[in-house]
């Protein structure tokens, strides 16, 4: 596969801050596990991965992964053929995270890589901003 991913930014936002900042991005292992499990659980076309920040978690926030149908104020980058949605409240919490999936011998899931986050836990799944 290659290292290359082909990135189609759609902004449904109509806040002019949120067109400013990034989107967020998938590697290509992370691409292929999204793909894996949209195949095994028979989504449409139009659905994707929804990335969004929650409150709580030991360091104030916490990521929230799921599948989900495009809704108003989403930010939509589509990654080779895979939607991304990002909630217009999530986005300047997450802009510019890269989304990784890594596998270990303890265990294997998504990683985060937010170039916002002052301070992260060793969870790897909450963070400060």
């Amino acid at each position: 596969m290659s290292e290359e991913l082909h990135q189609q930014d759609v902004n449904t936002s109509s806040n002019s801050a949120a067109e400013a900042l990034p989107g967020v991005n998938l590697t290509p292992k992370a691409l292929d596990a999204v793909r894996k499990m949209i195949e095994k659980e028979g989504l449409s076309a139009d659905q994707g991965l929804r990335i969004s920040v929650v409150g709580g978690g030991c360091s104030g926030f916490q990521y929230s992964l799921g599948f989900d149908g495009r809704k108003d104020g989403d930010t939509l980058t589509v990654l080779d053929g895979v939607n991304v949605f990002v909630d217009e409240i999530s986005l300047p919490y997450i802009a510019g995270t890269t989304l990784d999936y890594v596998e270990g011998l303890h265990n294997a899931g998504f990683r985060f890589d937010n170039p916002r986050a002052s301070r992260t836990c060793g969870c790897g799944s909450s963070f400060s901003a």
